[in-house]
């Protein structure tokens, strides 16, 4: 029972390996995966001293620092669910979250977070501050609510099915809905993410990603801990491109996984101020946003180390699929690779199979999948058909069962008939030398019913203009896929998780001309 739960796993893993290196801070001190086995317990008996009881949800709101660690992994140890949320939340966004999410008890760094309390406090919701000074030292909680019994924690059995994360989906299209995932969606996930890229306790890696968010929390965090590997926490608690080198250096790593803006942001850095030495990297991943071919060459050729593009979601605990390491496969340039750990199916709106080569909808089923948003029978009729989870993202298989995804099923520009995949267009942009990054995005017209818009962000020192922008594209797309105006700017609105959103950018660049019909999503 104890290996379908990831509390179970981690408890195994600091078995066979309790002298390895499980977290460092980075510049301050390491904790092994033993003695993060004993601030879990140590934790976990002082949240139930606090009142937490099995069921109830816990938020969570750090940056990424070793008390968010700690205090998740407590949190789901006493049965109870946690629910990490964004600390730049506003006031307002964190009562919605606080109180969509039915949470008992919010937990801080010591520092706090004026937003997070004031709406807490509005609720009714207790907040306690977590802090570890140093490895050697017990966590503290304050204010303290009774004297803590380890002997409590040891009554308490872990079960597969305790719902352990509670998280939002980021809402491409209408207000975000809760997910509920288990310990077995996040046992199996974690299973799925060590198998594929074959983590092992040499491994090492620097946490780059926010662990508000299942990319950092799964794929970074929580699958190096399952493998018995070792994560680094950046000093500030957060991505910083100027320390990123020479954590990875310091703390050996042989990996990293990011999101396609923080690649370009390292890239960038890369070209105009390049670091002496570079580690020897296994293998870079890139995952949550669709990684243009180009930006991938110019990884590989910068850094020495194959990239491999995944495919993710909240909904699947993470990972669905994802491109091999080079013994196990080639890895395609404009493929999300092959599904991981589940069955994955193209399906037309009928529900029927579709052939090789064929678009359809991708859908999935497996054990990391969620069994259902919360309290949201609608969302789960239209995403629960057939027998599949329905992603919403619509795809097609090539015959060596490499998945290519075409878009958002609601992102695909309809150009008067004529569907155009906005990614196709963001790869033809991202190909020009001039270009950093660039996103495409249908606009409301009169006469098409939609047309086709880019933004653009001009690599530093390059003068680039929309005349190029256009005869490049012009040269390089089917007319009707040609945008009909670029907007060069100097940044694109991106998520809390450095995702760039089409309806936020459309919205955005829209606002800007005063004559413009902004368009309405969220229908």
């Amino acid at each position: 029972m104890e290996s379908l739960t990831l509390t179970g796993l981690l408890k195994q893993v600091a078995g066979e390996f309790p002298s390895r290196r499980a977290i460092s801070v980075s510049g301050k001190f390491d904790v092994t995966h033993a003695r993060l086995q004993q601030l879990i317990e140590q934790s976990a008996s002082r949240l139930i001293a606090a009142g937490v009881r099995p069921g109830d949800v816990v938020a969570l709101t750090f940056p990424n620092t070793i008390e968010f660690v700690i205090m998740f992994l407590a949190v789901i140890r006493v049965r109870a669910t946690a629910a990490p949320l964004n600390s730049a939340y506003t006031s307002e966004e964190f009562e919605f979250y606080l109180s969509d999410s039915e949470s008992k008890l919010l937990v801080t760094s010591k520092q706090g977070n004026e937003s997070a309390q004031s709406a807490a406090s509005k609720l009714k919701i207790p907040h306690v501050t977590a802090s570890l000074p140093h490895a050697d030292s017990d966590i503290t909680l304050s204010p303290s609510q009774s004297e803590s019994n380890p002997d409590s924690v040891s009554k308490l059995v872990n079960d597969p099915s305790d719902v352990a994360l509670f998280l939002h989906t980021s809402g491409t299209t209408s207000r975000p809905k809760g997910v509920p995932l288990t310990q077995l969606n996040l046992a199996s996930s974690v299973q799925n993410i060590k198998s594929v890229y074959k983590i092992t306790e040499s491994d090492s890696t620097v946490i780059v990603l926010p662990l508000f968010h299942v990319h950092g929390l799964l794929a970074g965090l929580l699958s190096s801990l399952g493998a018995g590997a070792a994560v680094t926490l950046p000093a500030a608690g957060r991505f910083s491109a100027s320390t990123f080198w020479s954590d990875m250096n310091r703390y050996n790593a042989t990996w990293y996984t990011a999101v396609p803006t923080i690649h370009q942001i390292l890239l960038d850095r890369h070209f105009s101020n390049p670091e002496p030495i570079y580690p020897k990297l296994r293998f870079i991943r890139s995952c949550s946003a669709s990684l243009a071919p180009a930006i991938l060459s110019r990884l590989e050729e910068a850094f020495g180390a194959p990239v491999l593009e995944a495919y993710a979601m909240t909904e699947a605990t993470h990972l669905m699929s994802s491109n091999p390491l080079p013994d196990h496969g080639p890895h395609k340039p404009g493929s999300v690779g092959r599904p991981v750990g589940q069955e994955m199916a193209i399906l037309d709106e009928n529900g029927v199979q579709q052939e090789t080569g064929k678009s359809g909808e991708v859908c999935i089923r497996g054990p990391n999948v969620t069994k259902g948003y919360k309290n949201n029978p609608e969302a789960n009729k239209s995403a629960f058909r057939f027998g599949w989870f329905h992603t919403g993202d619509l795809g097609f298989l090539d015959p060596e069962g490499y998945l290519h995804l075409v878009g958002r099923i609601k992102e695909l520009i309809n150009r008067g008939g004529e569907k155009i995949s906005p990614i196709e267009v963001d790869a033809v942009l991202l190909s020009h030398l001039d270009i950093a990054q660039a996103v495409a995005f249908g606009v409301p017209d009169d006469k098409y019913g939609e047309e086709i818009n880019c933004a653009v962000i001009p690599r530093e020192g390059s003068d680039i203009d929309e005349a190029e922008v256009l005869r490049f594209c012009k040269k390089n797309l089917t007319g009707f896929k040609v945008p009909k105006k670029v907007f060069i700017t100097d940044a694109l609105p991106k998520t809390a998780t450095g995702k760039i959103q089409r309806r936020f950018v459309a919205e955005h660049f829209l606002a800007q001309i005063s004559t413009a019909k902004v368009p309405k999503f969220g229908a």
